[in-house]
């Protein structure tokens, strides 16, 4: 998130009422993510911290399975044998929820530089920072998946080199183009889709479910990427800014494919049962992308 992002200095998760409706729920998650995830120091009631994130682990677990719920009859479909599940995880870029939304094109072609803007500050407000959830997805995962996705980080860290760090070249854009991402002027299906992103990651009992949500990401990018990249070249936005957009688009690819050979495939191998996990985190990456791109349409008016 660029600098300056949300501000919860005055809606800490131990502070907030209880949230009413998706809106209230998906606000107040935001925040209790942004703090929970923030660097700290051992200051304050430290027990009157851990009671307040119980609360607040509660409420996103009531969240999270709800979403899982959802897709849990399709999941279950996935074959058991890791080709097959690979195939039917592949086949989710032709057929999975939110493909081929028509918002894409028209981002492309049509849409004005305000219009792109409001766009880009609801994508920049919703990413949960792939790096970091990737970085807590390895841990204890068996060597061959793990490898991978140390693979995968170090890409999105630029190869160590700073001016190639993936998070920075986003904040640059939104820089450049005046964006100012804030919690109240974000719309919930956005922050639903960050929530889902952190909550997988950092409960070690989706951490499955997590390896298929971000395998599809890699997977499902690259062809948006392109179009946006593409609508930010036609209202005239300098190569430099865009690049983030630009190198997505082509190096999602190779991440996908390297992801679902050397992360789902041994995992699956190895341990069967956690296919239909894997299938989940997929699922509920796609519906709430789905969700997104529906909301977004809506509020531009295609």
């Amino acid at each position: 998130m660029p600098e300056g992002g949300f501000n919860t200095d005055a809606m800490t998760p131990g502070e907030m009422t209880r949230p009413l409706g998706e809106d209230g729920l998906q606000r107040s998650l935001a925040a209790f993510n942004e703090e929970r995830f923030r660097p700290g120091l051992p200051e304050g009631d430290w027990r009157r911290d851990i009671r307040r994130t119980a609360d607040w682990l509660l409420e996103e677990g009531e969240f999270l399975e709800e979403r899982r719920a959802a897709v849990a009859a399709r999941a279950a479909e996935a074959p058991r044998d890791a080709d097959g599940f690979v195939a039917w995880f592949e086949a989710l870029e032709h057929n999975g929820p939110g493909q081929g939304d028509p918002l894409f094109p028209w981002l492309a072609e049509k849409a004005t530089r305000e219009q792109f803007c409001w766009f880009l500050t609801q994508e920049v407000a919703g990413e949960a920072g792939f790096e970091d959830l990737a970085a807590i997805t390895q841990v204890r995962l068996p060597q061959r998946p793990k490898l991978e996705i140390a693979k995968n980080y170090w890409d999105e860290m630029g190869r160590g080199n700073p001016k190639g760090m993936h998070g920075p070249l986003l904040e640059t854009l939104a820089r450049r183009l005046g964006l100012e991402p804030r919690l109240e002027t974000t719309v919930w299906e956005s922050l639903a889709l960050a929530n889902v992103m952190a909550g997988l990651a950092a409960n070690r009992r989706y951490t499955y479910q997590s390896v298929g949500a971000l395998g599809v990401i890699e997977q499902t990018a690259p062809s948006r990427a392109a179009l946006v990249a593409k609508g930010l070249k036609r209202l005239g936005v300098p190569a430099g800014d865009r690049h983030y957009f630009d190198l997505h688009a082509i190096l999602d690819v190779k991440h996908s494919a390297s992801w679902n050979a050397e992360a789902i495939h041994p995992l699956v191998a190895e341990d069967p049962s956690v296919a239909p996990a894997i299938a989940e985190g997929a699922l509920m990456r796609l519906e709430c992308g789905a969700a997104c791109f529906a909301r977004y349409r809506r509020e531009l008016g295609i």
